[in-house]
Formats: C-alpha cells, structure tokens, sequence
C-alpha cells in the first residue's frame, strides 16, 4: 500500500524545520503567485477538498 501524504504531514515537516505559521503563509503566497496551476494540483495531490483550495488559494493572493 503506497502512503499518501496529508496536509497535516506536511505542516508538520514545515514545523520541523522551524517554518512559522507566518512562513507558512508566505510560502502559499508565493507559490500562488508563481505558479498557480501548480498550486492548485498541489493542494488536491494533499487531498485538500476543493472548497477549501478556494479559501486557501484566495487567502494566498
């Protein structure tokens, strides 16, 4: 069975290496801005329900 990752996974890898909830939302700010579609893809490869990528990518502008 192959592992899937979670959003909380990954906020938890960003915690590790001492990413602030601030960094966090920089790092969503510019992946936006940079690549959109990417952005997107990557919010539903975490599984992320599509009403929440909304929230998420609007908040990311």
């Amino acid at each position: 069975m192959q592992h899937q990752l979670t959003k909380e996974n990954w906020v938890d890898m960003f915690k590790q290496i001492g990413l602030t909830e601030d960094q966090m939302k920089k790092w969503h700010h510019i992946f936006e801005k940079s690549h959109p579609e990417g952005h997107k893809a990557f919010l539903s490869w975490l599984r992320i329900p599509p009403e929440k990528i909304v929230e998420i990518r609007g908040n990311s502008k």
